[in-house]
């Protein structure tokens, strides 16, 4: 179906299909690099020694690392442990036990072109309110990707996260909290770029989404409040009231049909 657009109608950023075809490659690495650093994370491990088995994985694969030296950020992913809700630095004293809940965010560049994707997961055991926060974070995730169809506009994306967070405090009776001022964003031969995809709003506003539209979606949700800060090293962002946070991720594209995750792991079974 042909969309009739108004003049002044913004598109978010569109990929020819080579291009699509090259960022579902840069994709691919990104999802084996957290496949592995998962596999790799038992009791004991620092996240120093998980942060050389994603680099490990990416550059075997003819990759680079989008993360290091990103505005000088010293690794290859940010591991965010329990009350980190993003850009958690790896370092070799900070050894997991069991219980913690871990975030990985990670990307690579391949021929000029970004992957960048995030899973949430536990080290052994999880406390029952632990696995219910990932989750519902997940299910966040794969509403976002859900609403990457032509013809919607960017807050759709946000809205279907909003509401799905909502559903989950329903659902399983816990007080989740959309992390405030964080989000997605636009994605394709840089990182990041334009639009800011907010976690929550109202529907129909901003861009339109058209075929070939590339965006990062990445919900991040705490069990308790929504205010967050920024420890002393300027980069690990942590939940204000000590509560814990999930971050799931994955770079999609809106195709014909619907959305395409670029990201999408071999393990994983996709949720729309």
């Amino acid at each position: 179906m042909l969309l009739k657009r108004r003049k002044k109608d913004r598109v978010v950023p569109v990929r020819n299909a080579e291009e699509v075809e090259l960022m579902a490659a840069a994709g691919a690495v990104v999802a084996q690099a957290l496949i592995e650093v998962r596999a790799a994370a038992v009791p004991g491990i620092s996240t120093a020694k998980l942060d050389k088995v994603a680099e490990d994985v990416i550059r075997a694969s003819n990759a680079v690392p989008s993360f290091l030296g990103y505005h000088d950020y010293p690794a290859s992913t940010c591991i965010s442990v329990n009350d980190a809700v993003v850009h958690g630095i790896p370092s070799k004293t900070f050894i997991l036990a069991e219980g913690d809940l871990v975030s990985v965010d990670c990307g690579a560049i391949l021929a000029g072109w970004h992957g960048d994707s995030a899973i949430t997961f536990g080290i052994g055991e999880l406390a029952r309110e632990d696995e219910d926060l990932s989750d519902a974070t997940r299910d966040a995730l794969w509403a976002g990707i859900g609403a990457m169809r032509p013809g919607n506009r960017l807050t759709d994306v946000s809205h279907a996260i909003e509401q799905s967070v909502a559903q989950s405090r329903a659902k399983f009776g816990r007080q989740f909290s959309i992390v405030a001022n964080f989000g997605g964003h636009g994605i394709g031969d840089e990182m990041h770029l334009e639009p800011f995809l907010p976690n929550e709003g109202k529907p129909g506003k901003g861009p339109l989404l058209a075929v070939g539209s590339t965006l990062a979606i990445e919900p991040m949700v705490a069990l308790g409040g929504r205010k967050s800060l920024t420890l002393p090293d300027g980069w690990t962002v942590v939940t204000k009231d000590g509560t814990r946070a999930a971050h799931w991720e994955h770079t999609v594209a809106v195709g014909a049909d619907g959305p395409r995750v670029l990201t999408v792991r071999l393990d994983e079974k996709p949720l729309v």
